[in-house]
């Protein structure tokens, strides 16, 4: 096999990885005003349960993406220059909604104010809805083909990416990674906000799947090939039992199912694209391909050898970190605020991860503290 035929699988992996992981990050901030409102009185600690679901992963899981641009930079240069400099606009906001996403998983706890939180709140709903959408409609651009010229450079603007079927797949990718979040806080939590999310997935698991199998077969339709069809159909049917799970109750399986469904549907978008990287609407004669985007093939070798070496360690660290912080988080796990009476302050910790909560509620693990 050539090697740029397993960097472009390669960094398949990774974006697989990233919208595997991230997507349920992404779920619980867009649900965080949903599932926990504030005119419940136990708004804000199921608040504070919905972000410690993520607490410890969130910034672990964004590696992927970091690696994934630079394994782009660095094993297909001309991909990485048409597709940052045409997408910038959009990259560029990406990147600001998860900076902004992330500032304030770190700083929403450090004063002890509502409205503090509360503007913080609405940091990590719109730094997540974001990313959530742009990431779909840059995508299905990728799939679809964008205008590039015989120097590969994007002759198009902001619009030409806000097409109907751009639009389509940032609307999928919101809603899917919003269901994804919704199974996951079924899986990793206890008590009402566990409930309330099961009871959100009864509700929206049926739009989601049809959105979701909408923009499946119109990729198909338009750009698919015949590999390609029967790994579509395992997305659809892995989503759609996915949410059988989640409606019965099975969290496990349901969460099984919504991460098999992204990796399907990643691994369909990919494997319509190939060889192909960029196709151009322009003329196809002026599409990137993993042959024409591609670095020397030194580099390629040398950058092998790196994640041969490299890969597995940080693999094995991230599968190590989920193992830690395997168990439901309740009420109970979260610490109250230093300002309330003691009466109220009891109970804090009832078990190893409950302590591992409380240290991450009150900023001493810098994982994002959701005080």
């Amino acid at each position: 096999m050539e090697l740029t035929t397993i960097w472009f699988l390669l960094i398949a992996v990774l974006w697989t990885g990233y919208f595997v992981l991230e997507g349920f990050d992404f779920g619980v901030g867009v649900l965080l005003p949903v599932l926990a409102p504030r005119r419940d009185p136990h708004g804000e600690t199921d608040r504070r349960v919905m972000i410690n679901t993520i607490g410890p992963v969130w910034d672990g899981n964004e590696v992927w993406l970091l690696v994934a641009g630079g394994a782009t930079f660095a094993a297909f240069p001309e991909w990485y220059a048409t597709l940052f400099s045409g997408f910038y606009l959009p990259l560029l906001l990406i990147l600001v909604a998860l900076i902004v996403r992330g500032l304030a998983f770190e700083y929403r706890g450090k004063i002890d104010d509502d409205r503090w939180r509360r503007n913080w709140d609405r940091a990590i709903f719109w730094g997540s809805v974001v990313p959530a959408f742009l990431w779909g409609v840059a995508f299905a651009n990728i799939v679809r083909g964008v205008p590039i010229d015989a120097g590969h450079h994007y002759t198009g603007n902001l619009f030409t990416l806000l097409n109907p079927y751009g639009l389509l797949g940032g609307l999928t990718t919101l809603a899917v990674f919003t269901l994804h979040g919704a199974v996951f806080l079924a899986l990793k939590s206890e008590g009402e906000v566990r409930w309330r999310a099961r009871a959100l997935i009864n509700r929206i698991w049926l739009p989601v799947a049809v959105t979701a199998a909408v923009f499946l077969l119109l990729t198909q339709v338009d750009h698919g090939k015949a590999g390609t069809w029967p790994v579509a159909a395992v997305a659809a049917a892995a989503l759609v039992g996915g949410c059988v799970a989640a409606v019965r109750g099975r969290e496990g399986w349901a969460f099984t199912g919504t991460a098999l469904a992204i990796v399907a549907t990643v691994a369909t978008l990919f494997g319509d694209l190939w060889p192909a990287v960029m196709p151009s609407t322009t003329d196809p004669a002026f599409s990137l391909t993993v042959h024409n985007a591609a670095s020397t093939s030194y580099t390629l070798t040398v950058m092998t050898w790196v994640a041969v070496v490299f890969t597995p360690v940080v693999l094995a660290y991230q599968a190590w970190s989920y193992w830690v912080f395997r168990k439901r988080l309740t009420r109970d796990s979260i610490a109250a605020p230093a300002g309330l009476p003691a009466k109220a302050r009891r109970g804090r910790v009832r078990s190893g991860q409950g302590r591992v909560a409380d240290d991450a509620a009150d900023g001493r693990t810098g994982s994002g503290d959701g005080k």
